[in-house]
């Protein structure tokens, strides 16, 4: 996977401006991510890369319209040394996983990295960057596909099994 590199207060209207938010679809999302910001990242971001920031990714207006166009243009998991607080929520609810690693700044723009969930790390140009745990059951939400698809998931278990988790 390959790396994109953004500062710090990037906000959701700078990922998916306003003029957009009457659109739910991923992808038709996605033909619009970062534009007017950053224009290439629409263009040549490619299905399994990462996106990696500074501090505060995700502040601004509480949309979840953000995460959704990052998944519709291929990004799975966003590295960033913090997030804000409801863009977070809102990325683990639709099924993008936020990792947080302190050291995201020095991860380098085009190179190729490799994000290990269990291992706790991104790795690029051969080091080793700790991100912090994702706990389990946050992990399981994201890999459902989101937080509707988990509580699908768990009825039919209930239902199938008579049982409630």
């Amino acid at each position: 996977m390959r790396i994109w590199k953004f500062g710090d207060d990037i906000d959701t209207d700078a990922i998916i401006p306003g003029r957009y938010l009457t659109e739910y679809d991923p992808k038709k999302l996605a033909e619009h991510v970062f534009e007017g910001t950053r224009d290439d990242f629409g263009t040549g971001v490619q299905e399994g890369d990462v996106l990696v920031a500074g501090r505060n990714f995700g502040c601004g207006s509480s949309r979840e319209h953000a995460p959704l166009a990052l998944l519709g243009a291929g990004v799975k998991v966003v590295v960033a040394e913090s997030f804000a607080r409801i863009f977070y929520r809102n990325a683990v609810n639709t099924g993008l996983l936020p990792l947080i690693c302190p050291e995201a700044g020095v991860l380098v723009e085009g190179h190729e990295a490799a994000v290990d969930i269990a291992g706790g790390y991104i790795e690029s140009d051969g080091v080793r960057h700790a991100t912090e745990a994702v706990p389990p059951f946050m992990q399981e939400i994201v890999d459902a596909g989101g937080l509707v698809e988990y509580a699908k998931n768990l009825r039919e278990v209930e239902l199938c099994t008579g049982s409630q988790r």
